[in-house]
C-alpha cells in the first residue's frame, strides 16, 4: 500500500453541515474502497490565490491515507463529479514525506500538550 495525501477545496457557499457531509462522503468512499485514513485536517475558510468559478475563497480539507493505486482513480472521479468541490490535488508521498508529516504531527501534539499544562 502506498501513502497518499489529497487536498480539496469546497465551495464557500456551503453551510457547516453541508461541508461536513461532503467531507464524510469522501472519507467513507476511501474506507469502502479499502483505504486506511492516517490523518485528516480541516484548514478552514481560506482566500484563494486567484478566483475559481468566480469564487475568491473556499473550505480546505486535507486527508492523508494508505491505499492501493486503483483507489485514486475512483476517488478523483467522485471529486470531479461533485459540484461542491472546486479544486483538488492528490499526491503520492514518498518515505521522506511520510516521515516529515509524522514528525510535524508529533511536534504539534507536543506543543499542544505543553500549552495545556
Amino acid at each position: 500500500m502506498n501513502q497518499y495525501e489529497t487536498v480539496f477545496i469546497l465551495t464557500p457557499v456551503l453551510s457547516e453541515d453541508q461541508m461536513k457531509e461532503a467531507v464524510e462522503k469522501f472519507e467513507n468512499l476511501l474506507k469502502n474502497n479499502g483505504a486506511e485514513i492516517v490523518f485528516k485536517d480541516f484548514w478552514g475558510m481560506r482566500k484563494l490565490a486567484y478566483p475559481i468559478q468566480k469564487k475568491s475563497s473556499g473550505f480546505y480539507q486535507l486527508i492523508e491515507y494508505k491505499a492501493e493505486g486503483n483507489v485514486i482513480d475512483t476517488v478523483e472521479t467522485e471529486l470531479k463529479r461533485d459540484e461542491r468541490v472546486i479544486r483538488f490535488l492528490t499526491v503520492k508521498l514518498d518515505k521522506h514525506a511520510v516521515a516529515y508529516n509524522e514528525k510535524k504531527r508529533r511536534k504539534a501534539a507536543e506543543a499542544a500538550e505543553a500549552q495545556a499544562n
